[in-house]
């Protein structure tokens, strides 16, 4: 971030902050340029393609032409002082937001005008559904809406909305010129007004056409009814006839809007600036004040900083980006979180890339704080004195994706663990693990976006290059029948030499039990400090079998064996008991064991089926097809699948639900692995 120094002052009045949400490819950026070039705080409209938002600053944003962490702005409009966090939409960076939503005010969800695509706004819908955020729907890019589109994406969007919808504007057309007709303006219900768009300026205010009294009449009259299923009086007016009086009718707006008890839906263009500043009037008038925000999140009295992300990597050092809830925040102000209190560093502004340093911070504001070490993502820290209820926890996605990496030079072996505890400290969504099994470097994201895009700022950021492949799967072997083998070490190089001699038994256990060592040595065959030491020689030669993986349940009893009182030693037992337990692995007729895990698929309706066909060319068990137990319209896949079969089954599967559906994956049992399968994962074993 760049660092500007900035201590002017500006209004009391408390700051409201607005998400922005929605699918990917939608505008949710460039609606947050306009929203800014239309209220004056910045005078000129950029746009994604050419790389000049405000938002989408980073390296990896500009290359995708998309959002790939969330955004934060902020600009004034009559004045009032709004905060904007543009979450993105892409499935593999929706998370970078998730924590933001607990503490907005008001979430605009960002859609585009097909029918088709409504379902792609419906995990967005819900997830603000259970957070209990009032929220408005923006269908932008109207002008590629063909004839009826609205009508048929109302129908579409209310079964997924657990509110009614409440559609505030219908559009007005006009022929093209070329046989055909374009969106020109809209009619607002609530005022009985009609606009026509002018690009770069506020909409003017028109006649309502006559070819469109009709509907506008009808639409008016189903909103009106929407509201006053709130409002005794309203419904007393609609039910007399009467014309209800447009002061209660906007009032009824911006309470049922603050409320959540309803979803108004309005229309515009975020690149030719249709409809953004009547959006704006909307924010203004009906996002609620923080106050509601604040309760939602457990801040009873005092000023508190709710923590929904930490920024490495700045001029500045580590960042905890929040909002501040309650009373306002300083410079130096003590914060009180589970880890213990903490003073606050500087306090910053953020504008996109931009920090700009400010003493204080008042309520509502979406700032971002140095020096508070302790803060991680979803934390409530109340400044001292204030009271402050804990906050309910954000659940991340499953990490579906997972590479295995390693770096390019082994210099970079120290840099590459620090670089990944930062990455993971800003994103909870990542995780990274050492597999002590395989000596493998882990890390887990969403999906392969996800973890492309966290590669590259791995590099580009900590100058850390690194090769990736799929991770190695925990295969494992075990063994068939009985067999019994004696183990010799003796060797004489001048001095003590080394002897151990034992005998032992092996033989295969149920699945699951793991491994058993016993002895029946009898007349001091052995001394007993010794037995041990073949114990432990077991258990090396387990660690790698026949097959080249490591071996599950087998019992070993030590029945035999033979000493020197000068030669023998702990080591000498150890190798003797290694060599033994190889030799008897190789004559037990050994097999290989793969892991299989519990997968559960959430997808759309109709779905399901070709969900659980996917699953099944992977090898997949399936153990049920149902109707989801929670969400309406959607349908859970369960089945048991082999771990091989996870590795690009999210890809998959969202190809086939429009990016929708999702899984979840955990072990369940290891079962045996033969024939041909078996034979090239022996082979590849054997190659590595």
């Amino acid at each position: 971030m760049a660092h500007t120094q900035n201590g002017s002052a500006r209004g009391s009045a408390a700051t409201r902050a607005v998400a922005l949400v929605g699918p990917a490819g939608t505008g949710k950026t460039s609606l947050a340029e306009a929203l800014l070039y239309a209220s004056g705080a910045i005078n000129r409209q950029g746009s994604v393609e050419a790389g000049s938002t405000v938002g989408d600053a980073s390296a990896e944003a500009r290359a995708r032409g998309g959002s790939t962490e969330l955004n934060l702005l902020h600009f004034d409009y009559l004045g009032d002082r709004f905060a904007l966090i543009d979450v993105p939409g892409g499935a593999g960076f929706a998370a970078d937001g998730l924590a933001a939503l607990q503490s907005a005010d008001m979430a605009l969800v960002v859609i585009d005008p097909a029918p088709e695509r409504a379902g792609l706004a419906e995990p967005v819908l819900r997830q603000l559904d259970e957070l209990g955020v009032p929220h408005a729907i923006f269908i932008n890019k109207i002008e590629q809406a063909r004839a009826g589109a609205i009508r048929d994406l109302i129908a579409e969007l209310q079964p997924m909305s657990r509110e009614p919808l409440a559609l505030r504007q219908i559009p007005l057309r006009a022929k093209d010129g070329q046989g055909g007709e374009r969106i020109t303006g809209y009619v607002d219900l609530a005022l009985e007004r009609a606009y026509r768009y002018r690009p770069g300026k506020e909409s003017e205010r028109v006649e309502i056409p006559g070819e469109v009294i009709e509907r506008e009449r009808a639409e008016r009259t189903h909103l009106l009814e929407t509201l006053a299923d709130f409002d005794d009086a309203l419904l007393e007016a609609l039910l007399l006839d009467e014309a209800p009086d447009q002061a209660m009718i906007m009032a009824d707006l911006a309470a049922d809007t603050g409320g959540n008890k309803v979803v108004p839906v309005v229309l515009g263009s975020a690149l030719s600036d249709g409809g953004v500043h009547r959006l704006l009037k909307l924010l203004r008038h009906e996002a609620p004040a923080p106050g509601a925000a604040a309760a939602r999140m457990g801040v009873v009295s005092g000023g508190a900083l709710h923590v929904f992300k930490v920024a490495n990597g700045g001029a500045m050092g580590r960042l905890a980006l929040g909002r501040v809830l309650g009373d306002g925040l300083a410079e130096g102000d003590e914060l009180v979180g589970r880890a213990g209190s903490e003073r606050t560093g500087s306090l910053f502004f953020v504008q996109g890339d931009k920090t700009t340093k400010q003493s204080t911070a008042q309520c509502g504001d979406v700032v971002a704080v140095a020096k508070v070490d302790s803060a991680r993502p979803g934390m409530v820290l109340g400044r001292k004195g204030a009271s402050v209820a804990e906050a309910g926890l954000i659940a991340y996605p499953p990490r579906n994706a997972a590479l295995a990496i390693t770096t390019r030079d082994r210099k970079d072996d120290v840099k590459l663990s620090a670089a990944l505890h930062r990455l993971c400290e800003e994103d909870p969504a990542l995780a990274w693990t050492q597999d002590d099994a395989s000596h493998e470097t882990v890390l887990r994201g969403i999906n392969d976006d996800h973890l492309t895009v966290v590669i590259g700022r791995l590099q580009r950021r900590y100058g850390v290059a690194v090769e990736t492949r799929p991770p190695s799967i925990a295969y494992r072997e075990s063994i068939r029948k009985s067999a019994s083998q004696r183990g010799r070490h003796k060797k004489q190089s001048g001095g003590h030499g080394q002897y151990g001699d034992c005998v032992i038994e092996i033989r295969p256990l149920a699945r699951g039990e793991g491994f058993r060592f016993d002895d029946r040595i009898t007349g001091g065959a052995i001394p007993k400090q010794y037995i041990p030491a073949v114990e432990a020689g077991v258990r090396d030669a387990m660690a790698r079998g026949p097959l080249g993986f490591a071996v599950e349940d087998v019992a070993v009893t030590l029945t035999d064996g033979s000493f020197h009182a000068v030669d023998s030693s702990e080591l000498a037992f150890r190798i003797a008991g290694r060599m033994a337990m190889v030799e008897a692995l190789a004559m037990a007729a050994p097999y290989l064991l793969e892991p299989i895990c519990k997968v559960t698929v959430e997808t759309p309706g109709g779905t399901g089926s070709k969900a659980g066909s996917v699953l099944s060319a992977r090898r997949g068990q399936i153990l049920g097809l149902s109707p989801h137990p929670h969400w309406a319209r959607w349908e859970r896949v369960e089945a048991l699948l082999p771990e091989s079969g996870l590795h690009g089954l999210d890809a998959e599967l969202r190809s086939l639900s429009q990016g929708l559906a999702n899984f979840t994956a955990v072990f369940d049992h290891l079962a045996e692995l033969g024939g041909k399968p078996a034979d090239e994962v022996v082979k590849a074993r054997a190659a590595a």
